[in-house]
């Protein structure tokens, strides 16, 4: 099966995804350098905070980071989707730029705005997901080869765009592993 997920370890919510991936029989491995990325079969940008995140991304480790997206997954969840994004407002700031998505930073609101809410998905047909949205950005516009897998109100919250996909909310503090059974099944295929 897979071989090793790796998971930006800088900030951010970080723990749960191990916990859920080891619970799937998955490897992973905490990504703080360049070369940690060596052997990984797809990687992780956690929910946290996106400026601190970028602080901590040294110029080597952003430019692993962009060589490894171009032939392997990449999920980006709530600040990691920030990081994936080409433009990002509210106020603007430097990106990865690895998806065709301009995002609203803290799109809904401050923290005291944080809601959980069941949304559908596109992944099963019937199938809703627990959204847990944490001072969440939101999508404000998508590139024509992105596709949306789900909307909270018509605001698209799960992107994805070849082998790289984003959520605006936390699937890792849901009950629900079908997102990251879905991630994996991207390393898969």
């Amino acid at each position: 099966m897979v071989s090793i997920v790796g998971i930006l370890y800088l900030q951010g919510c970080c723990v749960p995804h191990e916990k859920i991936l080891k619970k799937l029989g998955v490897e992973t491995r905490r990504i703080i350098y360049a070369n940690d990325l060596d052997g990984c079969s797809a990687l992780i940008l956690p929910g946290g905070e996106s400026t601190t995140m970028l602080k901590h991304i040294t110029p080597k480790l952003e430019d692993a980071i962009l060589t490894f997206a171009k032939a392997n997954p990449v999920w980006g969840i709530c600040a990691g989707s920030i990081l994936m994004a080409k433009h990002v407002k509210n106020p603007s700031q430097k990106s990865l730029g690895l998806m065709d998505v301009t995002i609203l930073r803290n799109g809904y609101g401050a923290q005291n705005e944080s809601f959980i809410r069941k949304i559908p998905m596109k992944l099963k047909e019937n199938d809703t997901f627990e959204g847990i949205f944490i001072r969440a950005p939101q999508i404000e516009s998508i590139g024509d080869d992105v596709k949306v897998l789900a909307f909270d109100d018509e605001v698209p919250v799960f992107i994805e765009q070849d082998h790289l996909m984003a959520t605006t909310f936390h699937p890792e503090l849901a009950k629900d592993d079908a997102i990251h059974r879905y991630f994996l099944s991207k390393i898969e295929s």
